[in-house]
């Protein structure tokens, strides 16, 4: 199912059930440790569709750890994302020389628990949720919302560091073609260069899996951070020297560079937040 969501370039690997033959290394087998049947089977799984999508990159199989946030490391010359929910298990995999970032997300198709919707979702996409229940039965809307935002943030995080919020991106989804397209909200220069702003991708509804992927090529993201690049946010707080001689007032001012970066490190606001970045690891 991922195969047909993203370009021919990117690798993926799936699974419907659980291999028994499924190998983890001694440094995931220690994350797993303690973890129940269930988590073990899904933590293993996962990392048996990376090792097989890492064949059809011509790279060797290699352990997958989680970074902060839980986000999986990948070899240097490698971009990736895995997931899982009940009944499937992907990961998708490129070259970081041919891609930026991939970003892959399943949930099932069925809807979210009362009340979930409201905390991650904007007005204007809540009237696109109402409209779709309505006129395409058979999906899971508010679920594929959910979906679309988790697979923006793996897509985003790996790239920049930086956490969103749910509100931070406004989701479109077209339900004829099966594509979507994501924006970010908040003032560009509270979002790091190093990612992009827009965000295009596919989802599917098929063997009651939702899937959501994005695959970013190398050069777009670039072509933001070289934009946006000298853009920095003023600092707040400012210390001088003066003086007074020979009928002369001077004022002087000098901003170390480092505390010029910690001034204009992104401001994020307090909302509901994704953080499920590493939410296959």
């Amino acid at each position: 199912m991922l195969t047909k969501l993203l370009p021919a370039n990117v690798a993926t690997a799936e699974a419907t059930t659980d291999p028994a033959d499924v190998f983890l290394y001694p440094e995931e087998e220690h994350l797993v440790r303690n973890a129940v049947p269930k988590r073990r089977l899904e933590f293993g799984t996962v990392r048996w569709c990376a090792r097989r999508a890492m064949g059809e990159l011509g790279l060797p199989p290699a352990p997958v750890v989680p970074g902060r946030r839980g986000v999986p490391q990948w070899a240097p010359s490698v971009v990736g994302s895995m997931t899982h929910c009940a009944g499937f298990r992907g990961a998708a995999l490129a070259r970081s020389a041919e891609f930026a970032s991939v970003g892959v997300d399943a949930e099932p198709n069925a809807p979210m628990p009362e009340g979930v919707l409201d905390s991650i979702a904007l007005p204007r996409e809540l009237d696109l949720i109402a409209e779709l229940e309505r006129t395409a039965p058979g999906v899971a809307w508010d679920r594929l919302l959910f979906s679309i935002k988790e697979a923006v943030y793996k897509t985003w995080f790996p790239l920049t560091g930086q956490e969103l919020d749910f509100t931070d991106a406004l989701v479109s989804v077209d339900p004829v073609r099966e594509t979507f397209h994501a924006r970010l909200l908040p003032d560009p220069e509270t979002l790091s260069p190093a990612g992009p702003t827009v965000f295009d991708g596919r989802w599917s509804a098929e063997r009651g899996v939702l899937l959501s992927a994005i695959a970013v090529p190398a050069g777009r993201h670039r072509y933001r951070a070289q934009q946006y690049a000298p853009l920095r946010r003023p600092a707040t707080v400012f210390d001088g020297r003066w003086s007074a001689e020979r009928g002369v007032l001077l004022s002087a001012i000098a901003v170390p560079a480092g505390r010029l970066a910690a001034v204009g490190a992104p401001v994020r606001r307090s909302a509901p937040r994704i953080c499920r970045a590493g939410s296959a690891s």
